[in-house]
This record gives structure tokens, sequence and C-alpha cells, in this order.
């Protein structure tokens, strides 16, 4: 079963936020705009703007922590302006921040 980390943005305030799931990236955006979670609920609106797949939990949820450190933090803001869905996906609406 794949897992996914994903980073969305806010549309209200520009903070980003990041996870890890099971789910797919575009069904877990629909839950943080719904108001699912407390920190996503008063930033929302959200876009994806950067998600990655892993193959185990524990690599994502690795992974996860790695982004919201100090170093992933500089990385994850570059993956987030770089990032650029195939034409096909689902996801080739979402535009990173210029």
């Amino acid at each position: 079963m794949s897992h996914y980390v994903y980073v969305l943005e806010s549309l209200r305030n520009g903070k980003r936020y990041v996870g890890s799931t099971s789910k797919a990236p575009e069904t877990r955006l629909r839950e943080h705009n719904s108001g699912s979670n407390r920190w996503t609920r008063q930033n929302r609106p959200f876009k994806l703007v950067y998600y990655e797949e892993s193959q185990s939990r524990a690599d994502a949820t690795r992974r996860e922590r790695f982004l919201k450190s100090g170093a992933g933090r500089r990385i994850r803001d570059e993956l987030a302006g770089d990032f650029r869905p195939e034409a096909d996906s689902p996801l080739a609406r979402v535009r990173a921040p210029r």
C-alpha cells in the first residue's frame, strides 16, 4: 500500500501544512478544506502544492518529520515552488505559487 507525504498552502495566509497519509493527496486536501483538522480548519482554504509517494508508512512519517525540520523546511519550500504534476493528473489544475 502506498503512503504519501504532502504539503498544503493556505490561500488565506500562505502558511504551509505538512502531513502524511495512506489516502490519495487530493482526498486529504478535500478533508482538510472541509475542516477535519483543528489547525487546518482555522487556516483554510488550502491548495496542494507538493506530494510524494512512499512505499511504507514509516518512510512517509520519517519524510514528514524531516520536511517539518529546519533543514527540511528549506527543501520543502524549494520542492513546493517547483512542483508540476503531469498533465493527465487530477492535480494538473494545482499550480505552485510564484
